[in-house]
């Protein structure tokens, strides 16, 4: 670094001083010229130190308050969460501390409810404490052939037989296992890890076995007031970002292209030292102009509608935002009444979406009543909204699906539950004068918070007036 240093001071120096070339800098004047001349690096979430300290705390909250209260809810007295490194279970980030980033070697998970007084014992075999988490257990083994025994890293068939030891210790009467065929997030149990773990433990202990059903899917959905708040910090970097790339600091009207606002948008969260969890998308309506017309990656002209998709990841939470813009035609200073009457409809939308999203309901129930109030208000529109957080489609009630607006068997029979968010998405297409009654599609997407009363808040606000390109 030292060299690094040195290196870099004199290249620092003739680019201000463009004159007689500058004398070599002892190392203090080297490293003053440096701090001078770089810029201090973007941190909108404080450092990766203070971000990992405030995931642990999230962690903490929710294996007290969340796992116990869940784990009674569905009936499972013993949930053993097996896995593999690099093979890990749909629920390992929500049992896993921020610098773990794999399952070691084979982890085995063990939580047991013993009833409200003494709380549920988390056990780890394999693996670390997560931040003092869980407890590790080891196996035992021989060492040099002397008699002598220490704990060993678990690894191989040893390992299912520390885990029938504590079966044995314990005696559950039901043990939970991530096995579904209607949700993801619940089927995380490989089949050759089933295999091992059961002919490991034999018959009488599999007979035991019980799907843990809701348990996982509400384990990862769950949200305490912290990530609330830091939600609506991530939320506003998004509207941040949109704004800009929705504005002339990006788009010049007849030569940027809908990708160069993508890439744009993919590179400033680089720049920050964030990532997201998929591809920005910029697609953009013109009068008179059919989808097919526009082509793959049209150049951006005066007078589009412009749409974008964007998602942020930070501190392993995710968001999922969907704006709309305008660029201003020469002469003109405001965006079409028509086209602003647009965004109106598929404001009222998310309106009702936002009053029908109860815990307690299914998924199916809320898109059910909230398309019947849409079809009775006159919106032609399309209802596909989701859950996010510890990943950007997240657990829970699925509230339709673009292709599935009849419903979602199975996913959308699922409970909306306090202290879970959602995505709000959906699109209302309207024909606006302007355009001589063209139709036009506002696509709109806005994460919200539900509280641990059941009250929905928009995670920081939503948009009900274009970004305008001028």
């Amino acid at each position: 670094m030292r060299t690094r240093t040195r290196l870099l001071a004199p290249l620092l120096l003739s680019t201000a001083c463009a004159t007689a070339p500058a004398p070599t800098p002892t190392q203090g004047e080297a490293m003053a010229v440096t701090a001078t001349r770089v810029s201090p690096p973007e941190r909108p979430f404080g450092t990766l130190r203070e971000q990992a300290q405030r995931q642990q705390a999230w962690l903490n909250e929710r294996m007290e308050k969340a796992l116990p209260q869940l784990m009674r809810q569905y009936g499972i007295e013993m949930w053993v969460v097996p896995m593999r490194e690099y093979n890990e279970d749909p629920v390992f980030t929500a049992l896993s501390a921020p610098t773990t980033y794999a399952a070691r070697r084979r982890t085995i998970y063990v939580f047991h409810d013993r009833g409200p007084e003494k709380g549920v014992e988390r056990l780890a075999l394999g693996g670390g404490s997560q931040g003092g988490v869980f407890t590790p257990r080891r196996a035992q083994r021989q060492v040099d052939g002397g008699g002598v025994s220490r704990e060993a890293e678990l690894w191989g068939p040893e390992q299912w037989l520390v885990l029938k030891q504590v079966l044995e210790e314990r005696n559950p009467k039901v043990i939970g296992i991530n096995v579904s065929r209607t949700f993801a997030f619940a089927d995380g149990l490989t089949h050759g890890e089933y295999e091992g773990m059961a002919e490991a433990l034999g018959p009488d202990w599999v007979k035991r076995f019980k799907p843990s059903g809701g348990l996982p899917v509400d384990l990862i959905a769950w949200r305490g007031p912290d990530e609330v708040r830091f939600y609506e910090d991530l939320t506003k970097l998004v509207w941040n970002i949109i704004e800009q790339a929705f504005s002339n600091n990006v788009i010049t009207p007849g030569v940027t292209r809908t990708s160069d606002v993508e890439w744009w948008m993919r590179q400033r969260l680089a720049d920050l030292g964030l990532d997201t969890w998929f591809h920005p998308s910029v697609d953009l309506q013109r009068q008179g102009v059919t989808e097919a017309q526009l082509g793959e990656d049209p150049v951006i002209q005066r007078g589009d509608v412009l749409h974008c998709d964007y998602g942020i990841t930070a501190l392993r939470l995710n968001t999922d935002t969907q704006h709309m813009g305008y660029v201003l035609r020469e002469g003109e200073t405001d965006v079409p009444e028509g086209i602003k009457a647009a965004l109106k409809v598929s404001n009222r939308l998310q309106d009702i979406v936002f009053e029908e999203l109860r815990p307690g309901r299914t998924g199916n129930e809320v898109l059910r009543v909230s398309r019947e109030r849409m079809k009775a208000e006159g919106i032609d529109g399309t209802i596909y909204s989701h859950p996010i957080g510890l990943h950007g489609h997240g657990a829970g009630a699925m509230v339709g699906l673009w292709d599935r607006q009849e419903g979602v068997p199975g996913n959308g029979d699922h409970k909306v539950m306090p202290n879970m968010w959602y995505s709000i998405e959906l699109q209302a297409t309207s024909p606006v004068s302007e355009w001589n009654g063209q139709r036009v599609r506002s696509a709109q997407e806005e994460d919200i918070t539900i509280d641990a009363e059941g009250k929905v808040h928009w995670a920081w606000k939503r948009q009900t007036a274009f970004h305008v390109v001028r």
